[in-house]
Parts: C-alpha cells; sequence; structure tokens
C-alpha cells in the first residue's frame, strides 16, 4: 500500500464525524470509510482487500482517536 493512499485513509477518518467513527459497526464503518476513500480515488480489488485488513486492525485507534476528540461535557 502506498504512503500517498495511507495518507488519504486517515484524511477520510479525521475528516468524518465523531459519531459515525464511534456509532456505527465495525463491519460498517470499514464499508463507510472504503467508500469515501472510492469517491477521492478508484480502487483495485487489491487496495480495497488491503484496505479492509488494515482498517479492521485499526478499528481500535480510530474509535480511540473519536473519543478523545470528543469536547467534554
Amino acid at each position: 500500500m502506498s504512503p500517498s493512499l495511507l495518507r488519504k485513509v486517515w484524511t477520510v477518518i479525521e475528516n468524518t464525524q465523531t459519531s459515525v467513527l464511534l456509532e456505527l459497526s465495525d463491519r460498517d464503518l470499514i464499508k463507510q470509510l472504503l467508500s469515501q476513500l472510492s469517491i477521492q480515488q478508484p480502487l483495485s480489488q487489491e487496495e480495497s482487500n488491503l484496505l479492509d485488513t488494515y482498517l479492521h486492525g485499526r478499528i481500535p485507534l480510530i474509535r480511540d482517536l473519536a473519543n478523545s476528540s470528543q469536547p467534554c461535557m
């Protein structure tokens, strides 16, 4: 996976609403992120599979970052 694609992945994650990152199931969140990525850049089947695996392994980190970015009440 190229560094530019990884940058795009994390940009999409950063630009996704916190509620989406926290409330969707793991599978639905991955689908949502892949969908947003494919709008920016067409993905080959191989890239989609690699990103699916990559995102699945980073779900706890993604949710932790989303939790930490929520304003304290």
